[in-house]
């Protein structure tokens, strides 16, 4: 290993040495505990000392009788007694709530993705429909267990590419201790979660995925870890991975913050992002709570933190040399400027940044009273003011579906019946709108109850004809956007949008047109509860043809599906009537 980037933190490798490696004569162990007096490594036969080596921060032993599934953990010894601690570079872990690290070896499973991984972008001119899931709640056996993740790979690639989805991607998979956090305080960053199987059956899903045209995206979190005593917190008996001052030091969420400040703690980090694209094949990383590595503690009164920001620089050139197609999205709800800029443009080097300000803003101005909606019509407006700013994803969310928020289609203003128009309306509204596209698990069938990581999703649901209705409405929508380059084909240029029409505020009428690949699309969106006529003149169209209504009765609404609200007049205006709370998806030409 190359101890001076090591330290400098510019490793990208260090857990190709540390952690529990096969070697000849048997497993060589490695840790990294600089505070230690001494180490010792835990079998199941007993413990075993370790030798001090290199500058004597790192201690080592090769042992001959320790093969794959051998659990282990390292008692370190330091000047308050000793701790018993799991590799902080392990690559497995057992089941919770044991937590001692499990000797893996990652060359058991031979990949078949060739053509994929030679073929795969970061997606700038593409389309990119996420499907955002979490494996334990997606679907559950009749006993109520779940399945591992080569179980769930063949029903997965057949539920996204029937649904329209060309990306999925998974909350975090590292292990962790709390079934409670979803994955976002980890104690295992190397070490995929046992609760699904094992490395090699993660990898089977991955690779099943990508031979049927699916990317695969990982939930990444590099802002801090679970405070759990047997993991990363005082793991040499001092404050090596944490910041010493809980002012800092203690998220709040209760965890701790990664102290970026230190090589040694980038080269960790750095090193485990590259695990997960090169081992797993993971297509990208999408990087949680950014705006508490950019801002101390998250607060932006408080000031940027120097280091955190070049951290992320770092890691996001780096991976992006090693990985040129990965793609890198930033959750980030801060003014932050550049995020999305290269680094060598003194932009932060992420692909996408999260636009969690669109999300707000729609799904309040959708909450709202249909009656006070003119008073907010602009909510909707506002979003392309600052698009261009950024190259931007628009989140629909595992966050806006918890504690309390309630689902997406619930939060919709109004009664059971009159939900469903409006999370048409809505969707159609954000496929059309410029920007990448992420919607969580259960969104599809109109799921009305908030999301539970213990529970499947309410898949009964289909066989209610508003609910089946909505399903088939928003496959047909997915398909949609991804064969129409003039959704997604200019995301990034202003010359890819255009308003007809964005001052209709008693309507509640909004009306845009799209272009990219030879293609011009025209959205018109009526989120009033009235029916509403109009008239473009500038529409500049003498071909219409309707490629999707969301009133049509195939999906519950009320219009037959041989029917288009809208037509051209002899001087080349669009004019229409939309009904309630409807939106329509027009080619022109």
């Amino acid at each position: 290993m190359d101890f001076y980037g090591f330290y400098t933190g510019r490793l990208f490798d260090a857990h190709h040495w540390l952690g529990a490696h096969p070697a000849a004569g048997g497993t060589v162990f490695r840790t990294f505990a600089p505070g230690a007096r001494a180490v010792g490594l835990l079998l199941p036969g007993g413990e075993r000392p370790m030798n001090k080596i290199g500058d004597g921060n790192f201690y080592e032993l090769t042992v001959p009788d320790a093969p794959d599934g051998t659990p282990y953990e390292y008692r370190i010894y330091s000047g308050a007694g000793y701790a018993d601690h799991c590799d902080p570079y392990g690559f497995g872990m057992e089941l919770r709530p044991a937590h001692r690290s499990m000797v893996r070896d990652l060359s058991g499973y031979t990949f078949g993705d060739e053509r994929w991984m030679r073929a795969r972008g970061d997606g700038h001119h593409g389309p990119m429909n996420i499907y955002e899931m979490h494996l334990g709640s997606w679907r559950r056996k009749a006993d109520g267990g779940t399945y591992t993740y080569d179980e769930l790979a063949e029903p997965l690639a057949d539920y996204l590419c029937e649904s329209g989805y060309n990306y999925v991607e998974f909350l975090p998979l590292a292990e962790y201790p709390c079934d409670e956090s979803w994955g976002y305080q980890a104690t295992g960053f190397f070490a995929p979660t046992s609760r699904y199987g094992a490395p090699t059956q993660l990898m089977a899903l991955v690779d099943t995925l990508h031979r049927r045209g699916i990317g695969v995206l990982l939930d990444f979190v590099p802002a801090h870890f679970a405070l759990d005593a047997y993991a990363l917190a005082r793991y040499d008996g001092t404050a090596l991975y944490e910041y010493p001052n809980s002012d800092v030091g203690v998220s709040e969420w209760g965890s701790c913050n990664f102290m970026h400040s230190r090589g040694e703690v980038r080269s960790f980090l750095q090193s485990a992002a590259r695990h997960w694209l090169e081992t797993f094949h993971f297509d990208g990383l999408r990087f949680d709570a950014i705006s508490r590595i950019l801002y101390w503690q998250g607060d932006e009164r408080r000031g940027v933190n120097g280091n955190g920001v070049e951290f992320l620089r770092g890691i996001n050139a780096g991976l992006k040399q090693r990985f040129p197609g990965c793609i890198l999205a930033a959750e980030d709800s801060t003014n932050f400027a550049g995020v999305t800029r290269p680094v060598e443009r003194g932009g932060l080097g992420f692909d996408y940044k999260w636009d969690l300000g669109w999300m707000h803003d729609t799904l309040s101005f959708l909450q709202t009273d249909p009656a006070a909606r003119p008073q907010a019509y602009h909510r909707l407006t506002f979003s392309m003011l600052y698009y261009y700013n950024e190259r931007y994803l628009l989140p629909f969310s595992h966050d806006e579906v918890v504690h309390g928020k309630a689902t997406i289609l619930q939060k919709m203003n109004g009664g059971y019946d009159g939900k469903f128009p409006q999370g048409r309306a809505l969707y159609l509204y954000m496929m059309a709108h410029p920007g990448k596209k992420l919607n969580f698990m259960g969104g599809e069938i109109g799921q009305l109850r908030e999301w539970d990581p213990a529970r499947e999703q309410d898949w009964c649901l289909r066989r209610y004809p508003n609910h089946d209705g909505f399903y088939h409405y928003i496959t047909a929508l997915n398909r949609l956007y991804l064969s129409e380059p003039a959704l997604w084909a200019e995301d990034d240029s202003p010359e890819g949008f255009d308003w007809l029409d964005c001052h209709r505020e008693s309507q509640c009428l909004y009306a845009f047109q799209r272009r990219g690949g030879g293609r011009r699309v025209a959205a018109v969106c009526n989120f009033s509860d009235k029916a509403q006529s109009f008239t473009i003149a500038d529409a500049a169209a003498a071909e219409l043809r309707t490629l999707l209504y969301s009133d049509w009765q195939p999906y519950g609404g009320a219009t037959p599906s041989d029917r288009g609200p809208c037509e051209l007049t002899t001087g080349g205006a669009l004019t229409g009537t939309l009904a309630p709370c409807s939106a329509v998806l027009l080619a022109l030409a």
